[in-house]
């Protein structure tokens, strides 16, 4: 940064926010540096996250929104439903009959595939969730630092306009008392004979 934009920063920190440049958080004074260079700061926050995210974090949040649906649920229910109503219909042929242990040891393994990718598909949700958070504080923080500083751009005009009017106002007072004052001037002696 350049020594003006320097002693911008220090200002508008101490102005905007009460605080010392070198007490700036990193993202305070990014969000300063956006107001003085006039720069947006919204970007979507799905598309930076999504751009990051490698293929098993993907591969992962699919997982995790077909494990979570209504499809995944009643298609599920008819498997199970199939298998059990198959092994007992089949009785003493059945590949798995009553207690169904295979059919145990195959449900005990989704959960065990299942439950570590879900919960890898929540992590990622909530690492979104934060830097969602961490835009948004840039953003409204960066709003806040330009309203205040429109407040000071508006007050400075209305103080200007005040102090032109009391200008205009003294002008007028001046004018009126060298009026007050000609006329109640003594009139010279040739005046009165008129």
């Amino acid at each position: 940064m350049t020594d003006k934009s320097t002693e911008q920063m220090i200002r508008a920190a101490e102005r905007f926010l009460g605080k010392g440049e070198k007490n700036l958080t990193h993202r305070e004074r990014r969000a300063l540096q956006n107001v003085m260079s006039r720069h947006a700061v919204s970007t979507d926050p799905s598309q930076v996250f999504d751009d990051r995210s490698t293929f098993g974090e993907r591969l992962a949040d699919r997982v995790a929104a077909f494990g979570g649906s209504w499809r995944f649920l009643i298609g599920f229910g008819v498997f199970l439903g199939a298998w059990v109503l198959i092994n007992l219909a089949l009785w003493r042929a059945a590949p798995d009959p009553y207690p169904f242990i295979f059919l145990n040891l195959m449900l005990s393994m989704l959960a065990a595939v299942q439950a570590p990718v879900i919960m890898m598909s929540q992590n990622r949700q909530a690492a979104k969730d934060r830097l969602v958070t961490s835009q948004d504080y840039e953003c409204n923080l960066k709003a806040e630092i330009e309203i205040m500083a429109l407040h000071d751009k508006v007050d400075q005009l209305r103080n200007d306009e005040l102090k032109q009017l009391i200008a205009k106002q003294q002008e007028q007072i001046d004018l009126l008392t060298r009026l007050v004052e000609s006329h109640l001037a003594p009139a010279p002696a040739g005046a009165e004979s008129r």
